[in-house]
């Protein structure tokens, strides 16, 4: 039997950026370039009609921006994760993305491998974060008294704190176990966290 691939969509203005990335993935036996978008709107489109497994995200765009277009997205239920892959590492664009329900922040600068390697993450069910990314976030919650965390991300935690996979907390919430991550995504980098084991250490130190 042959190996399923993984199946993604590439977003980036820059043709160069795509071309380079359509190269790097082509030459892997396990993802499939099945798209491409040169701005949000199109992206859009594309996973519409193409449904793929992981939407590759470029944040600064021409028409509609990353951000919303992963807001777009997601908030259609199109079965897609969205893994951005920017050059911004500042806490406001990494936090607005997660907020829009990507489940992972990688940065331009990474090595090819860890492109590959998150694209992969993301498609196990996990959110990769770029160091750069990390410390940005944990350089904001250090400059901050109080974690500020959404209704929804308070109760993900707290059910992770009593042992609960991310099947049984959607169960649970009535939400899909994509919207699960993504909440889980953006509460991590909130708390400055990388796991669930963390996680639910941190919820019940604060009560959650």
């Amino acid at each position: 039997m042959s190996e399923v691939k993984i199946r993604v969509v590439l977003v980036d203005d820059h043709a160069v950026i795509r071309g380079g990335l359509q190269q790097l993935l082509g030459g892997t036996s396990d993802i499939e370039v099945v798209g491409t978008a040169a701005n949000g709107r199109e992206a859009l489109e594309v996973v519409r009609r193409i449904r793929p497994d992981v939407v590759l995200m470029d944040l600064q765009m021409p028409e509609v921006d990353g951000v919303v277009a992963t807001r777009m997205i997601m908030s259609e239920n199109l079965g897609v994760d969205v893994l951005v892959l920017t050059s911004f590492s500042d806490s406001e664009r990494i936090l607005a993305a997660l907020d829009a329900g990507a489940v992972g922040y990688l940065l331009k600068d990474a090595d090819p491998d860890d492109v590959l390697q998150g694209i992969r993450a993301v498609s196990r069910g996990e959110s990769p974060l770029h160091p750069k990314a990390a410390r940005a976030l944990l350089g904001t919650r250090a400059g901050s008294t109080q974690v500020q965390l959404t209704s929804r991300e308070t109760e993900v935690l707290g059910l992770v704190r009593e042992g609960l996979a991310n099947k049984q907390i959607a169960r649970r919430l009535d939400i899909s176990e994509r919207t699960v991550k993504a909440h889980l995504t953006s509460a991590f980098a909130r708390i400055g966290v990388s796991d669930r084991t963390q996680a639910a250490l941190w919820a019940e130190r604060n009560g959650l």
